[in-house]
């Protein structure tokens, strides 16, 4: 009798044993294949591709490469003489405007105080039409003379952002052309990351969600949160093959890869020991109020198994 309780308890106790791993076993599996995470992030950054207003030799150059510099700064000058000729000929332009403006108006003022008998009105007419037209020259000078004074302010140019000066090859001597870009200064304040989650991920995320960035080299994270998700992705059943017709890719019956959805983090905190780069590998974990990973509750793990072995669409349980 003793012998049998015992081996009662034994297998009692070695099946609660093996229930319990097991229902571990699952909820490790469902944390690490299911919760908000992914290992494929990375850190994006804006730049600001700056190209000067006018063309010319480049003459100074006042930045090297990975400099900081602040918006308005001059990073490099452009050869200014071309620019001066312009401004004192438009300055000379309306300086003789202006004299042909003052002896018009005054002309046209005497004609205009003389008698019908001493002047006719056709003749008035035209000594105020002369004075118009000379009023309207000088402002076409002086108009003239602002665009001259502004490109030759363009020979300074200046960043549009603060930030770094990045990937510099240009050098003194080479030629500006306008409109062209050939310095580019990084947004120091436009850094984020992004998180590519898979699809089935996707669901558990929210707008404005905490998240957690780890970075490749540096053991303090990034703290940031979710600002917006992706709603459309390229596919390659959208091209066109021969004769016109559709390719669509074969899909497998029982293998099947979840596409990868971008999802945008705004950083909110950086350790001052991590220097953030553009380009960076980035692990993005969305994580609760207490900063641990969010994921599903063992109710929904096991609603989401019971989904999964009966075929049931992840679109419909919610």
């Amino acid at each position: 009798m003793f012998e049998r309780a015992r081996r009662i308890l034994q297998f009692t106790t070695t099946g609660i044993i093996l229930i319990i791993a097991a229902i571990t076993a699952f909820v490790l599996w469902d944390y690490y294949t299911s919760a908000p995470w992914t290992r494929n992030g990375q850190v994006r950054v804006q730049t600001a591709n700056i190209a000067p207003r006018v063309s010319g030799q480049i003459i100074a150059l006042h930045v090297h490469d990975n400099q900081v510099v602040r918006t308005g700064d001059i990073l490099y000058d452009i050869d200014p003489f071309d620019f001066k000729v312009a401004v004192a000929t438009a300055t000379a332009v309306a300086d003789q405007r202006r004299a042909d403006m003052v002896l018009k108006a005054a002309q046209h003022e005497r004609r205009d105080r003389l008698t019908d008998a001493a002047a006719s009105r056709e003749e008035k007419q035209v000594y105020e039409a002369t004075a118009e037209v000379s009023r309207a020259e000088y402002a076409q000078a002086l108009a003239q003379l602002s665009q001259a004074k502004i490109n030759l302010d363009r020979t300074h140019v200046r960043s549009t952002v603060t930030g770094s000066v990045n990937n510099l090859t240009m050098r003194v001597g080479d030629f500006a052309t306008a409109a062209q870009s050939n310095i580019t200064v990084i947004d120091q304040s436009s850094y984020w990351v992004d998180g590519y989650f898979e699809e089935t991920k996707i669901g558990s995320i929210n707008l404005g969600d905490r998240v957690r960035v780890d970075l490749m080299g540096y053991r303090e994270p990034l703290e940031g949160h979710v600002v917006s998700i992706t709603r459309g992705i390229a596919t390659s059943n959208a091209s066109t093959g021969v004769q016109g017709l559709p390719v669509v890719d074969p899909v497998y019956t029982w293998v099947r890869l979840a596409q990868r959805i971008p999802v945008r983090v705004q950083i909110d905190r950086i350790p001052a020991s991590v220097t953030v780069v553009a380009g960076m590998t980035a692990t993005v974990t969305v994580v609760g109020s207490k900063g641990h990973r969010a994921h599903d509750t063992l109710h929904d793990a096991f609603d989401r198994l019971h989904d999964t072995a009966f075929g049931v669409g992840a679109g419909t349980r919610r």
